[in-house]
């Protein structure tokens, strides 16, 4: 079993900065390029070096897990979409936030629990300690961080409210096409309905 890539520890979506590093990438077609541009003119105006590069990794890093069609439309698409799809790097780039998206939020919001409290992803969490040993060695203050982390990405991607409700996914026909035709599964990482997915794609 591969391990766990638990080195969310910092930002959220990075909505803004992301597209901006996008329309770098626009231009020069290349992510070292982008890295080396970004670090020069501090796109992202960090005030700390260190800080700067491994944001920028960490950007980068999420975005180079997406197709090229999928670079275009988000580019190109709505706010929704492109938070959607700034959803699926991450969940691409880190395998524990995947099956957290699907094991628990997917799972819940099937069965019409669409609260999604703090107990819930340390249950998660706890059940996943036992096959990833990787996850043991994480101190109390850097799972806090990480969790903190990803309920923050949760909300700025619109997957729940202020209120850690669970809220439907609206995907469009352009998503879900450029999502299937790399991979029909990453849909799942979306609170939506195998019904609710045919249904939005057929109308």
């Amino acid at each position: 079993m591969s391990k766990y890539l638990m080195s969310f520890m910092l930002g959220g979506l990075y909505y803004s900065e992301s597209l901006l590093l996008l329309e770098l990438h626009h231009q020069t077609k290349n992510w070292d390029d982008v890295y080396s541009i970004a670090l020069e003119k501090n796109t992202l105006q960090n005030r700390v070096l260190s800080t700067a590069k491994r944001v920028l990794k960490e950007i980068i890093n999420r975005l180079k897990t997406l197709t090229d069609k999928e670079l275009v439309l988000l580019e190109n698409g709505s706010s929704s979409e492109q938070k959607y799809l700034l959803w699926l790097s991450i969940c691409r780039r880190y395998a524990f936030i995947h099956d957290f998206a699907v094991e628990v939020i997917r799972e819940r919001y099937l069965t019409l629990k669409y609260d999604l409290p703090i107990e819930e992803y340390e249950s998660f969490y706890n059940a996943k300690e036992q096959w990833h040993e990787e996850l043991e060695k994480i101190t109390d203050g850097s799972r806090y961080k990480q969790r903190t982390v990803v309920y923050k990405m949760l909300r700025e991607a619109d997957i729940i409210d202020s209120n850690q409700l669970i809220l439907p996914a609206i995907l469009s026909d352009d998503l879900i096409t450029v999502i299937s035709e790399h991979n029909p599964d990453d849909l799942m990482i979306f609170p939506i309905s195998d019904i609710d997915l045919k249904r939005q794609y057929n109308e």
